[in-house]
């Protein structure tokens, strides 16, 4: 859907005055997101939610009350997450003639996000930030969030669904249906471990790949954690196995590279020690293997559908995605070994 330029400017002024500039903001493929200048006052961003995917976006909104209420009472915070802002008339959720959801949350100025790591010392920051965020969230009662996406992060609810659909359609791919059809017995392995008890219910981010941490400009140091739509209950596990797919992928061959893996290990555990158990421990090859196959499940599942969940340029592309993260989950079982030996390492210097 195009939005007209008149339109965006009557929703960016319910939240603000002599709207100046309205433009566009970072790559999501669920949202649509812009930066907004208006004279005399701090830029904004907003955001109109996609409610294909969220269809109840209060719900986003009260999480995020509950959660930057919650870490402002932490002693030693060092992420400035985004506020809520309200438009003229006191709303924190803005909904147009449309249909359509907006809201509003404040800029992080002096700020820019990464598709592709520099050095291991990004990888580092990394893995110190969401440690952090795991850290902070530790305590607060998981209960006291809304789950905004029932089913996100259940992978054999993923694989449910893909067999239904592909059950249903003669459009076949032969490398990703063979690589599900030999993967799927992982499916279950974190949300077993919920049910007896090994792995229990935290706060999560939901989404914490790489550009969604804002490095502060000319430097390396990460000072927010944004996007966090998909905050809810569930296992820190779904969000450690996400980061590590999203910072460790060589996308040149689809290769999962080690070495940054050890330096966000190394780094969120220096944080995330402090609640980690031993099952944690043993639960974090599980996850590093199982995101990239959720992902790409995703990612196939809507190829086979029309494309309807993910923004898409052609109409292959998340076909194409859907392989590149087969084969990093290739590397992944590859190099068991090597990812179990650091998980031992980190985990003993960690512990």
């Amino acid at each position: 859907m195009t939005l007209e330029t008149s339109h965006l400017h009557t929703i960016a002024g319910q939240f603000a005055p002599s709207i100046s500039a309205i433009t566009p903001l970072g790559n999501g493929l669920i949202n649509d997101t812009f930066l907004v200048t208006s004279n005399g006052a701090t830029p904004f961003v907003l955001q109109r939610i996609n409610r294909q995917v969220f269809p109840e976006p209060a719900l986003i909104t009260a999480n995020l009350l509950v959660l930057n209420r919650h870490i402002q009472q932490q002693a030693d915070v060092r992420l400035h997450l985004p506020e809520i802002l309200r438009t003229a008339a006191g709303q924190e959720n803005y909904q147009d003639g449309l249909g359509n959801s907006w809201r509003a949350q404040s800029f992080i100025a002096g700020t820019e996000s990464l598709e592709t790591l520099r050095s291991l010392d990004d990888a580092a920051q990394v893995g110190h930030a969401l440690g952090h965020f795991h850290r902070l969230a530790s305590t607060l009662d998981p209960a006291t969030l809304h789950d905004t996406l029932p089913g996100f992060h259940i992978t054999p609810d993923y694989l449910s669904h893909y067999q239904k659909v592909a059950r249903q359609t003669t459009v076949i791919d032969p490398f990703c249906a063979d690589f599900i059809n030999g993967f799927q017995h992982h499916a279950d392995t974190l949300e077993a471990a919920k049910r007896q008890g090994r792995l229990p219910l935290r706060v999560i981010h939901g989404d914490p790949k790489l550009n969604n941490f804002l490095f502060a400009k000319g430097g390396n140091t990460i000072v927010s954690l944004i996007d966090l739509d998909t905050v809810k209950p569930g296992l820190v596990h779904y969000d450690i196995g996400d980061c590590l797919r999203s910072c460790c992928h060589n996308e040149a061959s689809n290769s999962f590279d080690l070495e940054i893996s050890a330096a966000i290990l190394q780094s969120y555990l220096s944080e995330a020690s402090v609640f980690f158990t031993r099952e944690d421990y043993a639960y974090l090859y599980p996850a590093i293997q199982l995101l990239p196959f959720e992902l790409g499940l995703r990612f196939y599942t809507d190829y086979l559908q029309g494309n309807r969940y993910f923004k898409v340029t052609s109409t292959e592309q998340n076909l194409h995605r859907a392989r590149a993260q087969f084969q990093l989950c290739a590397s992944v079982m590859a190099q068991r070994a090597g990812i179990e030996a650091l998980i031992r390492q980190v985990g003993s210097a960690g512990g």
